[in-house]
């Protein structure tokens, strides 16, 4: 029942069982107001300290993020460190085997020259007897022999039967006998 202002100032005053209905009521909305302002302080209480709590942490996370951070870049220095360093020696190791395969080419060649030089060797040793024997014989316009060139009979001349140079009897060893040959 709803009542105007005016309705209640022109009725009868509340009994007192009207009075004490409503102050038993007022008491129970006030315990349960106090009730509920202690839980709320208590919340906020509780919420300040979880706030404070995660403040922290998120303050100790950031820290150690830093540190992560900082460590990462000094990991990536140290390795960028180690690619400039490892590069370079590759590239020192590469101008040497660029020598080494230069010099490689030089020995092939001196070994083939020298190869050459062994299979010449006995061509060589006829040519010089066949020199010396015409200087023995000196200087003799009135020769006449079928042969008075002073050249082998062979157009290429190589003796009869000539092989290449070899230090040991045996023609295989003639492969091995090319290195150490003096000339």
């Amino acid at each position: 029942m709803a009542s105007s202002p005016a309705a209640l100032a022109s009725s009868s005053p509340p009994t007192p069982v009207q009075i004490r209905e409503a102050n038993a009521h007022l008491a129970a909305l006030h315990g349960r107001v106090a009730e509920l302002e202690a839980r709320l302080a208590a919340a906020e209480e509780t919420v300040r300290g979880q706030a404070g709590s995660l403040i922290r942490k998120d303050a100790e996370t950031r820290r150690a993020l830093e540190e992560i951070g900082r460590q990462k870049g000094r990991e990536i220095a140290a390795l960028e460190e180690q690619l400039r360093s490892s590069e370079d020696r590759v590239q020192e190791l590469l101008g040497l085997i660029r020598e080494k395969d230069g010099l490689i080419l030089r020995l092939r060649h001196r070994s083939r020259l020298l190869g050459e030089i062994c299979r010449c060797r006995p061509v060589l040793d006829t040519l010089l007897a066949q020199m010396a024997e015409g200087e023995r014989l000196g200087p003799d316009s009135g020769d006449t022999s079928p042969d008075s060139s002073g050249l082998l009979p062979d157009s290429n001349c190589v003796p009869d039967g000539a092989r290449d140079f070899s230090l040991g009897s045996d023609p295989q060893d003639s492969d091995m006998a090319l290195f150490g040959t003096t000339v």
